[in-house]
């Protein structure tokens, strides 16, 4: 099967998969599966370890555009608690996964247990809990100086998460958690742009557009109620930006090139983190 996934957004250098558990309170507002077993392996993680964006590369950028760690571009962690409903639960968990992530590229150890405890959090309230153990919170301590040492660790619990999800058929959390992930490295490469005015951070975010194909082929495969289809009609949205950008051809890059897509990746950002901003109706 053609590998959907070529890259990912600057920032976001690890892909959740959940699944499991019985349905909270939010059945009618969550998404249902209309995925084959076939068509399964879309969305495996596996599959998309293997195609993420060479960390050598973020950290390099991060280093040439002497880009500094700003925690306020980061889903605040106090938030958690007002995610009640399983869908803002899973989109959340990829939201903090991505902010791991980054806290992690700036060699932010305390944020990175702090994020890692949200993501802990969520993945227990879905049913995954079983993939965060006491001893893989202490290798982590132990290996909390070393970055790569802490994301291959991280790496392997979410790993351990997939199974699960291959275990329990439930591609539609997998899919949510993928899209909060995607969104959020979207989200934070464009601010890293706007603050650096870096035109090889721009061109590093217009070749995430066959990533955003790949995950709006995802979406696609898992059918979205009414209360959360906004997520791929807004993505289809920024996809059209991608495609108008490619079509001229053009590469004198700068941040007017990615303006539109900035706004609207953060006005959809917004909206997934406001819990508020989001009800079942």
């Amino acid at each position: 099967m053609r590998n959907i996934f070529k890259l990912l957004p600057l920032t976001c250098a690890l892909i959740f998969n959940s699944c499991g558990g019985s349905h909270t309170e939010s059945d009618e507002f969550f998404m249902e599966s209309n995925v084959s077993s076939e068509d399964k392996g879309r969305i495996d993680a596996e599959k998309v370890f293997g195609t993420l964006p060479d960390r050598k590369l973020i950290l390099s950028l991060i280093e040439k555009n002497r880009l500094e760690y700003n925690p306020d571009l980061l889903n605040d962690p106090y938030q958690i608690n007002t995610y009640t409903l399983e869908f803002l639960k899973a989109i959340n968990l990829g939201i903090y996964g991505t902010d791991l992530n980054v806290a992690n590229s700036f060699d932010q150890s305390q944020e990175c247990m702090v994020f890692l405890k949200c993501v802990n959090s969520l993945a227990g309230h879905l049913g995954v809990g079983a993939a965060f153990d006491q001893t893989m919170f202490d290798r982590i301590e132990a290996n909390k100086e070393d970055r790569d040492s802490v994301m291959t660790i991280v790496r392997g619990a979410f790993k351990k998460m997939d199974e699960i999800l291959n275990t329990n058929n439930r591609p539609d959390v997998s899919a949510t958690v993928l899209s909060g992930c995607w969104i959020e490295g979207l989200y934070i490469s464009c601010k890293m742009a706007d603050e650096s005015n870096s035109k090889s951070i721009v061109a590093a975010i217009l070749n995430q557009k066959e990533s955003l194909d790949g995950l709006i082929e995802v979406l696609q495969g898992v059918k979205l109620n009414n209360n959360t289809k906004f997520v791929l009609d807004s993505l289809k949205d920024i996809q059209k930006d991608f495609v108008s950008i490619a079509a001229k051809n053009d590469t004198n890059y700068n941040n007017k090139t990615i303006e539109s897509i900035s706004k609207k990746v953060t006005i959809l950002r917004n909206k997934i983190v406001n819990s508020d901003s989001i009800t079942v109706g």
